[in-house]
Order: structure tokens, then C-alpha cells, then sequence
């Protein structure tokens, strides 16, 4: 039997940014996986001992261009807790509109790719055109359409009003439409299942004790959500987390898939409780002590640790992202899987290794 080891990236057209798997072939079954990282290091934590403390929120927002909402909020978030800063209820509820509307945005960009992995271009245009909606929303109600910086610490920067809500509500009433229309294909489309179903799987306790995070969790039967523990909003809204039981690919697909609906309730419920009064507090002195704050992003649990040192410099901020945690999962679904397959299993986790390596 031929054996041969070979690179799986770091440039390949599945893979959004540079990681390379260097995998070990028998004929064209995967029996070995070795990761080779490093490419995208940025050198984000160290630069935020640089800062002052209030524009760190724009530098983690770069963490992820398709999250950066939550990296900012999250960041705003460490920094309030340790200084004991209470944000209006009405910011609270403003946060988890941009933080589900990013939501559905990143999982729609990823259904797009994971659609164009196996070869469905249509359908990868179809969950594009979809998304363009949510970017819509995000654009009338921050400005951008990618990179919001709506979040500041002591609350949020900008309001949304009578009109604008509206307006928003029209917007994902075609959205929804559009959706619904969608959904159908990735859940019951026959070359799809054969694609996914019993393709990489991880076993409902290794997903445990791998620490897997997020749908990579989820898709193998652990209903583990951060939003669950009822930061920010979030304890007044009423949702319940995706769980599938399969622990393959076609279950971690699942999981965002509807996730994307769950969102969209989200929004409509914020849409709907949003509570009057200010949006932000004026913000006086400087961080001191240490906190730990974690929230879902979209590919699961997101950690931010700030230290202060009551100057205007943090003498430390560490950042645990979801991808960082999910690649170890990861490299025990590819061992056993044939070779055409890879794509389609990396795929999986929705890496971002830009997030990663920060």
C-alpha cells in the first residue's frame, strides 16, 4: 500500500487564510495529520499593552473582520467589569442586535464557502445574496457594513430609533423570505448528505475533552452556549442553543444553518423589547485589577483576560478565540477520512486562522 505524506495548504482554495495541514496518506485514505501554524501572527495582544486603553477597542475588532462586533464588545466588556462599570439596559440590548446580526453574517458567509467547497456555486451565490440583507442592516444602523464600531466602553455610540427600526424590520422580512428558501437545500439535498453526513466525526466525549467550542460542540450533542449564561441582554431574551447529535459534518453544518434563524429571532425580539434611555455612560478613570470575560462568537466561546495597572496602558490582554480551541478537534476527524473528503471536514469548524494566531 503506497504511503505518502504531503501538504494540505497553506494556500489551497477552501482555506479563507494560511494554515498548513501536513497530511499522511495510505492510497487516499488520511492516516496521519500534522498542523504547521504560524503564518498569520499579528502581534494583536502585545500591541494592545501599547494603546491606550480606550482605542484597544478598534484594534480588537481587527482580531476578525467577520466577527468584529463581538471582539469589540467582548473587549468593552473586560474592561467594564473591571472597572466596575454598569452600561444602560438600553446599550445591553443594542450589543446583542449587532452581535446576532454579525451572528448571521458570519454563518451565511461560511455556508456560502462551505457550499462552494463541494461545488455548489449557485447555492454558494444564494447564501451571499441573502447575507448582502443582514449587511444591509448593518450598514443603516452603524455605518459600516463590516467593521461596525458601534461598541465603546460605558455602552455603545450609536441609537437605533422608531424609523430605523422599521426600516430594519423590512429589510429582514425579505431576508427571512430568501432564507426560508435556502434552508431546505443544506438540510435535505441529497449530494450535500453524502458530502456531510458521517463525514468527520467527533465523538460526543472527545468533543468534550478535546475542548471543542461553539457548533464543533454543539453538532456532537453538548447544548454549551455562552449567551446561556445570561450576559449582557441575553437574560431577557428567549432562545434555546442548536444541539445535533450526529458529531459530523452534516451536524456542525446544521447547527449554523439554524442558528441563523435563532439569530434572526433574536434581533426581532431586541427590535421589539428595546428599552428607552441613554445609550452610553461617561467613563471616568483607569483600569485596575483583573477580569475575565467570556461571550459566544460565532464559532463558539470567545475569552478576553485584560490586567491593569490604574494607568492608561493594560500591562496585559490575553484572547482565546474559538478556532484556536476547535483545531485540536479537529485533527482526530481527519485520520480514517478519504482524501477528497479533507476539504469538506476543515471546513467544518469554520476556521479562521487569522483569529487564532491574532
Amino acid at each position: 500500500m503506497a504511503r505518502v505524506t504531503f501538504p494540505f495548504g497553506p494556500q489551497h482554495p477552501v482555506l479563507p487564510e494560511a494554515i498548513q495541514f501536513q497530511l499522511t496518506c495510505e492510497d487516499e485514505k488520511v492516516v496521519e495529520v500534522l498542523p504547521v501554524i504560524g503564518y498569520m501572527h499579528r502581534g494583536i495582544e502585545k500591541a494592545a499593552e501599547k494603546n491606550p486603553f480606550p482605542d484597544n477597542v478598534f484594534l480588537c475588532e481587527r482580531v476578525c473582520g467577520i466577527c468584529s462586533f463581538i471582539h469589540g464588545a467582548t473587549y468593552c466588556q473586560v474592561i467594564e467589569k473591571m472597572m466596575d462599570i454598569q452600561i444602560p439596559p438600553r446599550a445591553e440590548y443594542l450589543r446583542v442586535l449587532w452581535s446576532e446580526l454579525s451572528r448571521m453574517h458570519s454563518h451565511l458567509l461560511w455556508l456560502g464557502l462551505l457550499a462552494d467547497s463541494f461545488g455548489f456555486e449557485s447555492l454558494f451565490m444564494q447564501c451571499w445574496r441573502a447575507r448582502e440583507k443582514v449587511l444591509d442592516v448593518l450598514e443603516i444602523t452603524s455605518g459600516q457594513r463590516v467593521i461596525q464600531s458601534a461598541a465603546v466602553i460605558g455602552g455603545v455610540r450609536r441609537d437605533v430609533n422608531e424609523e430605523l427600526s422599521s426600516s430594519i424590520g423590512a429589510i429582514l422580512s425579505e431576508f427571512k423570505r430568501e432564507w426560508d428558501a435556502i434552508l431546505p437545500v443544506f438540510e435535505k439535498d441529497y449530494t450535500i448528505r453524502i458530502r456531510t453526513v458521517g463525514k468527520g466525526i467527533l465523538p460526543q466525549d472527545k468533543a468534550w475533552k478535546l475542548g471543542a467550542v461553539g457548533p464543533t460542540l454543539r453538532g456532537s450533542g453538548w447544548d454549551v452556549d455562552m449567551r446561556t449564561t445570561g450576559y449582557g441582554a441575553y437574560s431577557d431574551l428567549d432562545f434555546a442553543p442548536v444541539v445535533k447529535s450526529g458529531g459530523d459534518s452534516y451536524a456542525r453544518m446544521i447547527c449554523r444553518a439554524r442558528e441563523v434563524g435563532t439569530s434572526y429571532e433574536l434581533v426581532r425580539q431586541v427590535l421589539g423589547k428595546l428599552p428607552s434611555g441613554e445609550i452610553a455612560v461617561k467613563v471616568n478613570g483607569f483600569p485596575n485589577g483583573e477580569a475575565v470575560v467570556c461571550t459566544e462568537q460565532p464559532r463558539g466561546e470567545l475569552f478576553y483576560y485584560a490586567k491593569g495597572n490604574g494607568t492608561a496602558y493594560l500591562e496585559r490582554l490575553k484572547i482565546r478565540t474559538p478556532t484556536f480551541q476547535n483545531i485540536v478537534p479537529l485533527l482526530t476527524m481527519l485520520p480514517g477520512c478519504e482524501l477528497a473528503d479533507v476539504p469538506v471536514i476543515v471546513m467544518s469548524i469554520d476556521p479562521c486562522i487569522a483569529c487564532a494566531e491574532r
